[in-house]
């Protein structure tokens, strides 16, 4: 992959009368029109970062005093966890600490009078994706094996009926840099470019027109056909 060249000035691509007019503006830095960098390994193991409960993540749950409700559970593809007397409950998105002030809310008052619960992280199956927009059902989805922006909107359950597939961002952290890439899916249908690969705490953004805005200024309301468009977002 070639090191993308920063745009201080307005960009023109040659090439068709469909092809865009590329702007790098105060917001944003146009980098580079055919990939989105992957994540650095700080990306994906910054210390500071909190880690979240995904599907299939294996947690260990302690009730202090109840010995029957501790237990060993795995979240489902869902990332739901249940429990005796507790039911069905969120996991996904959650730390374990705010997992197990939702366990306690659960059990307070009706079985333990004040419960403690405490729950650590067993095993990490796999690290997870943010699906959102126009997809049939949008939520966190493990990344396993090479996972491309297809197979991803595929595991969301497919677009809506209405969905603008041209209007697909997918946001990344590179190297602490905030990234954005704008994509179109039936572009990547007719193979007219590569279907990209998607990495663990990617966020795909399905036809939103909150995330397209960030390109208003850059793509000047042409269509995007024939390339994604790659920029780096103003750190704030």
């Amino acid at each position: 992959m070639r090191n993308p060249a920063v745009l201080i000035l307005a960009l023109l691509v040659v090439g068709c009368a469909s092809t865009p007019v590329l702007h790098s503006t105060s917001g944003l830095t146009v980098t580079s029109y055919d990939a989105l960098p992957p994540p650095a390994l700080i990306d994906l193991s910054a210390q500071d970062r909190p880690y979240f409960i995904g599907p299939f993540d294996k947690l260990s749950i302690s009730v202090f005093g109840v010995e029957a409700l501790s237990q060993k559970v795995q979240a489902d593809a869902s990332g739901r966890i249940s429990m005796p007397l507790v039911g069905v409950v969120e996991a996904a998105g959650k730390t374990p600490d705010q997992l197990a002030s939702a366990i306690e809310d659960r059990l307070r008052g009706r079985y333990v009078r004040n419960p403690e619960v405490i729950v650590n992280l067993e095993e990490t199956v796999s690290q997870v994706i943010t699906v959102d927009g126009q997809v049939r059902e949008p939520g966190l989805y493990p990344v396993v094996g090479q996972m491309t922006l297809m197979r991803a909107v595929a595991t969301a359950k497919g677009t809506t009926e209405f969905a603008k597939l041209d209007d697909v961002v997918i946001f990344r952290t590179v190297n602490n840099q905030r990234m954005a890439a704008l994509y179109n899916l039936k572009a990547i249908r007719k193979g007219v470019y590569n279907d990209p690969e998607v990495f663990a705490n990617d966020v795909v953004v399905v036809g939103d027109s909150a995330a397209r805005r960030l390109f208003k200024d850059a793509l000047q309301g042409l269509p995007l056909l024939t390339t994604p468009l790659v920029v780096a977002l103003q750190n704030r």
